[in-house]
């Protein structure tokens, strides 16, 4: 073979790749175009819908109203009495997932042996699978029965055993991702802690966590999300009684359970009530919306770099 149709031949196979990257490269940014695109039309959908509500109920009596009867003849807008149930709810399960997931994640990262890792980290993600109307259920007939025997007088419906559930739930997100940002910090830092005198323990919790707090930041933010925004369980084990309160031992209604509520039901599309799933929904998605900017600040604010 000529010289010539070497170099041709070359040309034309470099042509071809160059072609295939492109194409894969399109592929790539038309799958990133789609989950903006789906990102705006929800929040657009949230908007639109939003403002038909607040033409008819002004925003102040939104915010401050104590009552939350949409679908009553003498009709009440208070969000803050789904809010209630919803911070509850989440703050139960925050005060169990992120300290039993940070603990798992310390334990996974600097202390469990490599076969111990292997199996613990599929059984996580096993628990991270179960639906969640599974714990919802599993929250009403054998949580609360329990708590019913610790807590007399405790009601069926309540916000303290959705809670609990809703935290062993969330553990498995916040210690897997709070466990890789462990793992990424430098073998170097731990070398250095142990060189000066500190035990693994001391190590851990002094050096490795402190580096990986960006990553910690991230895991926490990602289960505050998912406890405000989850659905089932509080449903199912709540209760979906509009309810002021900030009492873990009462039945109360959540943002979510309410969406699920009238979703299901007969309301007309357009109609006031109907219209309350979409002011719900907003208030929920900017409520997140800081939680999230709250993580990207930490992330950008404590971030190390190696």
């Amino acid at each position: 073979m000529s010289t010539h149709s070497q170099i041709a031949g070359r040309l034309a196979h470099r042509r071809s790749r160059q072609r295939k990257e492109k194409l894969i490269e399109l592929t790539l940014l038309s799958a990133a175009l789609v989950a903006i695109a789906t990102t705006l039309g929800i929040v657009f959908i949230l908007f639109s819908e939003s403002l038909v509500f607040f033409r008819q109920v002004p925003i102040w009596d939104f915010l401050t109203d104590t009552q939350w009867t949409p679908l009553f003849s003498d009709a009440h807008f208070g969000i803050s009495v789904l809010l209630s149930g919803t911070l509850t709810s989440s703050a139960i399960a925050l005060a169990i997932a992120i300290p039993m997931g940070t603990v798992l994640a310390v334990y996974l990262s600097e202390f469990a042996s490599p076969r111990t890792r292997e199996i613990a980290k599929p059984v996580l993600e096993l628990l991270a699978g179960i639906p969640t109307i599974v714990f919802g259920y599993f929250a009403l007939f054998f949580v609360t029965p329990l708590l019913q025997k610790i807590i007399p007088g405790l009601p069926g419906f309540n916000l303290l055993g959705a809670g609990i559930v809703m935290g062993v739930m969330i553990v498995p997100y916040i210690s897997s991702i709070s466990e890789d940002a462990m793992r990424a910090v430098p073998v170097l830092l731990r070398e250095g802690s142990y060189a000066l005198g500190a035990t693994r323990l001391q190590t851990a919790f002094k050096v490795v966590v402190p580096a990986a707090f960006s990553g910690l930041a991230a895991a926490y933010i990602l289960g505050i999300s998912r406890a405000v925004g989850e659905t089932m369980i509080v449903a199912v084990a709540a209760g979906m009684q509009p309810n002021l309160t900030f009492n873990p031992t009462e039945s109360a209604a959540t943002v979510t359970a309410y969406i699920v509520q009238v979703a299901k039901g007969d309301l007309p599309h357009g109609s006031l009530g109907y219209q309350t799933i979409f002011a719900a929904g907003l208030a929920l998605f900017l409520i997140t919306l800081l939680f999230n900017l709250a993580g990207y600040w930490l992330r950008r604010r404590y971030r190390e770099t190696y």
